[in-house]
């Protein structure tokens, strides 16, 4: 389905004081399960150098389901490209409460990206590299 597993391991210090990872530490593992896959998995597929151009996160939601605790595991972040427009894409964000597919859903989240010239400080079209990348990592694709 297009879809990119990363297992992410929360850290204690992720807890806030209701023993919960943290909303800010949410951010950090779908950062983590992003940077995975934009940069990680782009590299074993030639897609690492027009992404690694620069890309900023202009926009993200984050729905909490249940909470995370930190009980030593891995959570499995499942990520999708929903959408790819010419200057900007959006990512999906599944997170299971336990390493397996099976394990409850406790966040979902998106995060809208933009291509980033860090040289001229300006927002830029993307590559048909990074689209092709990108692509491979569609809803309802076959991935990469």
């Amino acid at each position: 389905m297009g879809l990119f597993i990363a297992e992410v391991r929360p850290r204690w210090s992720d807890m806030d004081v209701y023993g919960h990872v943290n909303h800010a530490n949410i951010v950090t593992l779908l950062e983590e399960a992003r940077i995975a896959l934009l940069f990680g998995e782009a590299a074993r597929h030639g897609g690492a150098e027009a992404i690694s151009k620069g890309v900023v996160v202009a926009r993200i939601v984050v729905d909490y389901h249940a909470p995370i605790v930190v009980n030593g595991s891995t959570v499995r972040v499942a990520v999708s490209v929903r959408e790819m427009r010419n200057a900007s894409f959006t990512m999906d964000y599944e997170v299971h409460n336990g390493p397996s597919e099976t394990d409850p859903v406790a966040v979902t989240a998106e995060t809208m990206l933009v291509p980033y010239d860090l040289a001229s400080g300006r927002p830029r079209r993307m590559s048909e590299a990074e689209k092709d990348f990108l692509a491979a990592w569609r809803s309802g694709s076959n991935g990469a």
